[in-house]
Formats: structure tokens, sequence, C-alpha cells
């Protein structure tokens, strides 16, 4: 099969297998950002947004979402040019291995479109299913409020 995809904010056509699943097309196609941890939808290490919204790319057919928008953190920003949401983790000290990074970025993007300015109890709820085994989840949780301020006063 052949589809048409708006990954990262450019459109792009991928050839997959009728049964294949998100996750490992996008892999196959060089976004090694979209990690694969459980393949079971229970880790989040496959984060993506589609349409804005996080979901796990392990649970997805690659068939079921041609035409849609694809964000991978890798769409938010890069190395040399982070997004305030990465610097925030960085300066937060909230990346260890970096594993589940990209996962947390792209979900407290979702979150801080929806919700400017969450509460901790919103937080936890928006990062509920992502594992982190380095770190722990205030350094994660303290990146979420900084980068809401960031954000804010950049607007």
């Amino acid at each position: 099969m052949t589809g048409t995809f708006y990954i990262n904010n450019e459109e792009k056509i991928l050839t997959f297998e009728g049964g294949d699943i998100l996750l490992n097309t996008l892999r196959k196609n060089g976004y090694s950002e979209v990690k694969n941890g459980c393949h079971e939808g229970e880790c989040g290490a496959c984060m993506i947004l589609l349409d804005g919204m996080p979901v796990n790319s392990c649970k997805i057919f690659t068939a079921a979402v041609i035409e849609k928008k694809i964000t991978t953190v890798g769409g938010l920003g890069s190395i040399h040019e982070p997004h305030l949401i990465q610097k925030a983790f960085v300066e937060m000290g909230a990346v260890q291995c970096g594993y589940c990074t990209p996962a947390f970025v792209l979900t407290t993007h979702a979150l801080l479109n929806s919700k400017p300015l969450p509460t901790d109890e919103e937080i936890k709820d928006a990062l509920d299913g992502i594992l982190c085994r380095c770190t722990g989840y205030v350094k994660i949780i303290d990146a979420v409020k900084l980068a809401a301020q960031k954000i804010n006063a950049h607007e």
C-alpha cells in the first residue's frame, strides 16, 4: 500500500503493508525519535501527536492515518533550535536516558495547547501512561510547569 501522510508539517508518501502499525512505519522511514518500547500501548514511548492529540503509535494501523497530521518530537524542535518545552526539560533536569522524553515533550505540547496554565493534577493526568525509569516524575512535572511559564511569557 501507499499513502500520503503529513509528518512534521511535510507531505510524505510512504509505502507500507496493510497490517503495519504506525510505529514501525515511522521508524522504517527514519523517524527514530519515535521509540519502540512495549509494543502494547503501556509505556508511552511511541507517543506521537495525531491531529494534535497524543496517541501511542504502536496501537494504530498505518492505513488508518492516511492523510492525517502526524507530529513527532522532531517536528517541534531540534538540537540546534529546541522548542521552549525541550529547553524547560533540560533546565529542570527532567532528561536522563532520553527514551521517554519525546513522549513527555509531545504530551506537554498537547496539554499546554489546551490548558496554558495546567494544575498539578491536570499535568499528572496528562502524563499518565508514560513510564520513566530514570528521573522519577517530580522533575518532569516541574519541567511542564516551567514550560507553561516560558510559553505564556513568550506569547
